[in-house]
């Protein structure tokens, strides 16, 4: 009976009304399926990485999920040591590390800075917080040349007043308008001329490419990618954007 009913109403249909049918039907499926799948990287935070960023890296293939903190086989993260060429925040010497590799565009990032803002303000007397660069060009074109200009301002001395201010400021997603990076620079008291003959010149590029490069050779799938280190090197990765209270515990197992 089901049959003859099911056959009753497929049969008042030609044979180009079925096929096109079942392309509309076909088409909703997987709009749908994208939809929820875009839905849950929103949710649980992280930018996906899909290109090489025009390097010669392997290219990722998997967004970083914004999963609890892992402590990471030894020897699995390779990092090369922090020093003085590294952007460090907190007590130089605290024997907590946690190296950030992250987009000045990316909208997760901006949520994270604010949180390691936060982790800083509670443990800057055992945490340090080092930033390296990792501007993703396939979704952000101008986080690139906002990498350079926080080397630039770095120069002077001024690195983290820099960056503070362009994640304050931009809106995300390749919004910030780059013709005001001088206006930035001249209200964290850089130079402003130094600082745009610096940029101009692009002298810091090499530097920024192999941060990239790390990145992408420590296991990096997308932007915020993180490591904590501990005392005894132990290293455990941080995915994604993790509130406070998911890093905050990765700390006080050291403490």
């Amino acid at each position: 009976m089901d049959e003859q009913k099911t056959s009753s109403v497929f049969g008042g249909l030609s044979p180009k009304q079925t096929f096109l049918g079942g392309i509309v039907a076909g088409v909703l499926v997987l709009c749908t399926i994208g939809f929820i799948i875009l839905l849950t990287l929103f949710l649980k935070g992280g930018t996906f990485v899909s290109e090489s960023n025009g390097s010669d890296g392997p290219a990722p293939t998997e967004r970083v999920a914004a999963a609890a903190p892992t402590p990471a086989p030894s020897g699995s993260i390779v990092l090369r040591a922090v020093d003085g060429d590294d952007h460090i925040r907190g007590d130089k010497d605290a024997k907590i590390t946690i190296v950030e590799f992250s987009d000045f565009e990316c909208p997760f990032c901006k949520r994270f800075h604010e949180t390691l803002q936060q982790v800083m303000d509670k443990y800057g007397d055992s945490v340090r917080w080092v930033y390296r660069q990792w501007p993703i060009d396939s979704l952000h074109p101008k986080a690139r040349t906002e990498a350079l200009a926080s080397e630039c301002a770095a120069e002077q001395g001024k690195f983290w007043e820099f960056a503070d201010k362009i994640f304050e400021v931009t809106p995300s997603n390749n919004g910030l308008d780059l013709s005001q990076l001088p206006t930035y620079a001249g209200e964290v008291g850089l130079n402003v001329g130094k600082f745009n003959d610096c940029l101009a010149s692009e002298k810091y590029a090499s530097a920024v490419e192999e941060d990239i490069q790390e990145a992408l050779a420590s296991g990096g799938r997308g932007t915020p990618h993180s490591i904590l280190i501990g005392p005894d090197g132990e290293k455990t990765l941080i995915s994604g954007a993790q509130p406070f209270s998911s890093v905050e515990a990765a700390i006080q197992q050291y403490l």
